[in-house]
């Protein structure tokens, strides 16, 4: 079996992180690891608390991880501060890791910074190089492009910037009321797009995570970027079409629409 290693933070209402994470790479056929970047206290409505890591408990994970189950692909979620960046970078270098998707979580929903500027700098400088692909949103792919995105054409010419500022394939994701979720991959001279269906569910926390562990997940077991980025897509539309609803706010999609009847149905009328 194909291992996929997700280094981010705890989400305990398990809707987006690690718990999203670790649910769509199971889904999608790979053995899950984690390695946590974080504690949060949060649920659909807002994060109301979170423990950082130390550093040194993060190697620890990751020393851990690769001294044993060594992964085939590693998805990198959200890192807050410039000594976890750091830490992680150190140890993708040092371990010669493959297939690195990095989701670069930088701007939350409402546009607010999550990231300090010298901890955007350090991820600039130290992590993003590493990855063989960068997932920004549109507010994040305007930090790292240094342009403002105001139309399809301004995602590809971001797309174009990135990709070739940080030396990987860069897919920049639609919505943010710029189109429907029609996704922009720039890769070696070339763009491509991925159409995405418009899916009448407000639900939709865990989006990200869930797109770019599925992409890792498909990236383990040998497909092209291109394959692996077609399938998440198809397996993100599915989870948001199951119209899972739970929760006050922006509730998580359904990750295990999937599993078997067999499962699903015991003890379902106990």
């Amino acid at each position: 079996m194909k291992i996929a290693l997700t280094i981010a933070g705890s989400d305990s209402s398990a809707g987006a992180g690690i718990q999203a994470d670790i649910k769509t790479m199971t889904l999608n056929g790979v053995y899950a690891e984690s390695a946590i970047t974080a504690l949060t206290a949060q649920n659909t409505t807002g994060v109301y608390d979170i423990l950082e890591s130390s550093p040194e408990f993060l190697k620890a994970q990751l020393d851990a991880i690769f001294d044993d189950i060594y992964p085939d692909s590693v998805k990198i979620g959200m890192v807050s501060s410039k000594a976890l960046i750091e830490v992680i970078a150190d140890c993708l270098k040092e371990r010669k890791t493959k297939n690195i998707v990095v989701d670069p979580v930088m701007v939350a929903t409402s546009g607010s910074k999550l990231l300090l500027d010298d901890s955007i700098e350090t991820l600039m400088q130290k992590l993003l190089p590493l990855a063989d692909l960068l997932t920004p949103n549109i507010p994040e792919a305007e930090i790292l492009s240094g342009i403002e995105i105001k139309s399809i054409y301004d995602m590809e010419d971001a797309a174009k910037i990135i990709s070739e500022k940080f030396s990987c394939k860069t897919l920049i994701k639609g919505g943010h009321k710029l189109n429907d979720a029609n996704d922009y991959l720039y890769s070696e001279g070339k763009g491509v797009w991925f159409k995405g269906e418009r899916i009448d569910n407000p639900n939709t926390h865990g989006t990200g995570c869930t797109l770019s562990s599925a992409i890792a997940a498909n990236l383990s077991k040998g497909f092209s970027m291109e394959e692996a980025i077609k399938m998440a897509k198809d397996f993100l539309s599915a989870a948001l079409k199951d119209g899972l609803n739970l929760g006050k706010g922006s509730g998580p999609m359904n990750h295990a629409f999937d599993i078997k009847d067999k499962y699903k149905k015991l003890g379902e009328n106990r």
